[in-house]
């Protein structure tokens, strides 16, 4: 590892924690309906679209009708995205004058984009119709974004209400996301991007030329265009991912300097990180999320320099050739393969983590053509949950179960009920944890399993043997927990891996969110008790490094054998003597 690529890490680490603190206190007087001077320049939007749909501002609901509200809501959104993309070749907006999507296609874009996953089975550009994407996938790149958030701040409010039956409102709590967190930082950062060079325009296409040959006749070339920034930009602040254009935040057209990938990256994590201390000052102890974005950054910060320097280190084939692959002021050296030279080792290992610590799934490189120990970090950050940043709401709410587990874990060690920020950890809220943790993995393995064992999951692949299995495995780990990134070498546009991906995805989201609303629901009613000596305080050292510890042992002891038969067993292969290998 260079030490330019450490220093890339750390400016990077540094820049999204001095921007999460103040967006964190911002989001947390938005939520309390004390952000005077946004909703002074927003409150008509607000206010006019509860007016439009029937919604009052002071309405509360009941854990049962928040989780109706928010079904309803994602399924009306699924039906919407799934009809424009059928309907997509006799409606406007279509320049280029694309077809209608696949049915099974079209359902898992729907499930993809509702869920906030993402994962995208199609090429962009050559699928999907400009109305398509803005009206329908846009469109969900941010409600989908502003469901995880309400969400948490609806657990959060179980956290800190006493004796209480509702929860807010899912409505209030969806529209002040969207108008005053998701809107404004979406429209600085399209501008940012449109004046790198990002494209944004309704025009279909652009033809250049190569200068081969003198006196313009060299070989000419269709540019695929559309009105890409103001995506680009909701894709990575919603953690939603979805790629305008088929190569994703490789394409030059979607990031096309250095300047916008430091942007894109930190917009990735920014809302994620923010909400730590968002939850912090809910629940009036800036500590607590400290302690929660501390055991994030212990989990993060050593996977990325082991992905980092993974790649850095290069691939035995290329050294058996005697290929120079040490870092030199000519090259970045190591595997660069799949990678764009523009952006190089760092900077690719370090968006490949934070994607995927993120359930964001963008990429600005191949994951599949990674080194297997450097592919292993990014599938297993999805296989801990998403919750090592995770996605907007979603994956600090993910943590806050983890939380939950880490304090019954002490109180079993010590011989006491488990408290949390004064409430008591009784058995159903250990039921919803363990289905919060469980639901995913078990999709993830049983898809897996299914898809190893049947003709029409093995035909896809595009790798045999152990990578093979790793991309399996990976594209199910992706869409159990809505992150929507893929090795690549997998074809999912088939009948089977549409529908199974569609369906694990459903489960990781929206089951997820049931059992997250249902343990909310049974803390609000419960009261507070006071902090007693045998209490154990959930803002030091002590609890992060038993939150860590919880999170890591639970993601090994499911995952470590399915990643045993894929990239640990591809490293020793590729590693090991050849007078050892048949």
């Amino acid at each position: 590892m260079t030490g330019n690529s450490l220093f890339q890490v750390a400016l990077f680490l540094a820049l999204l924690l001095l921007l999460a603190v103040p967006l964190g206190g911002y989001m947390a007087r938005v939520y309390t309906g004390t952000a005077h001077g946004a909703q002074r320049l927003g409150g008509w939007l607000e206010r006019g679209c509860y007016r439009l749909c029937g919604v009052r501002a002071d309405e509360e609901m009941s854990w049962r009708r928040y989780a109706a509200a928010v079904l309803v809501f994602n399924l009306l959104g699924a039906l919407v995205v799934y009809a424009l993309q059928r309907l997509q070749g006799v409606l406007p907006g279509n320049p280029a004058q694309l077809g209608a999507v696949t049915p099974e296609v079209s359902f898992n874009t729907a499930i993809s984009f509702a869920s906030n996953t993402n994962w995208q089975a199609y090429g962009g550009e050559t699928t999907m119709a400009h109305l398509t994407q803005m009206l329908g996938l846009g469109v969900q790149n941010f409600v989908s974004a502003a469901t995880g958030m309400a969400v948490l701040v609806a657990l959060v409010r179980g956290l800190t209400r006493s004796g209480a039956r509702a929860l807010g409102s899912f409505w209030v709590d969806l529209t002040r996301s969207a108008v005053y967190v998701l809107l404004p930082l979406s429209l600085l950062l399209a501008l940012a991007l449109v004046s790198q060079g990002v494209v944004q325009t309704f025009a279909a296409s652009a033809v250049a030329h190569s200068v081969e040959g003198g006196g313009g006749g060299g070989v000419e070339q269709v540019l695929a265009l559309g009105p890409a920034a103001s995506q680009v930009a909701i894709k990575q602040l919603g953690t939603n991912g979805g790629g305008f254009f088929n190569a994703n935040a490789a394409h030059p057209f979607e990031n096309p300097t250095p300047l916008t990938n430091l942007l894109q990256l930190l917009a990735i994590l920014l809302i994620p990180a923010a909400l730590c201390v968002t939850f912090g000052a809910l629940v009036k102890d800036r500590r607590q999320g400290f302690a929660v974005l501390a055991a994030m950054m212990v989990v993060f910060i050593p996977l990325t320099l082991v992905t980092v320097g993974a790649e850095q280190a290069g691939t035995p084939a290329l050294a058996a050739l005697g290929v120079d692959q040490a870092p030199s002021d000519l090259s970045a050296g190591g595997n660069m393969e799949g990678k764009e030279v523009r952006f190089g080792i760092a900077n690719s290992a370090l968006w490949a983590t934070s994607t995927t610590a993120a359930s964001n799934g963008s990429v600005n490189a191949m994951h599949d053509s990674f080194t297997p120990l450097g592919g292993m970090v990014p599938l297993w950050l999805m296989q801990l949950g998403e919750i090592i940043f995770g996605g907007v709401g979603s994956g600090l709410y993910g943590m806050l179960v983890y939380a939950i587990l880490a304090v019954f874990i002490a109180g079993l060690m010590v011989g006491r009920t488990p408290e949390y920020l004064g409430k008591k950890i009784e058995a159903f809220e250990l039921k919803m944890a363990s289905l919060v943790v469980l639901l995913p993995a078990a999709c993830v393995l049983c898809g897996t399993a299914l898809a190893c064992v049947l003709p029409a999951g093995n035909s896809p692949l595009g790798n045999p043997g152990t990578h093979g299995f790793s991309e399996i495995l990976y594209a199910f780990s992706s869409g159990a927990n809505n992150n929507g990134s893929a090795f690549g070498g997998l074809t999912v546009s088939g009948p089977f891996y549409a529908t199974a991906i569609g369906l694990v995805m459903l489960i990781g989201r929206y089951w997820l969110i049931i059992a997250v609303l249902a343990m909310a629901g049974a803390l609000a009613s419960k009261r507070h008790v006071p902090a007693s000596a045998g209490t154990l305080p959930t803002h030091g050292p002590l609890f992060v490094g038993l939150l860590v510890a919880v999170v890591v042992l639970v993601g090994a002891l499911t995952f470590v054998p399915a990643l045993a038969l894929g990239p640990v067993a591809e490293h020793l292969t590729a590693n090991a003597p050849s007078e050892v290998l048949p």
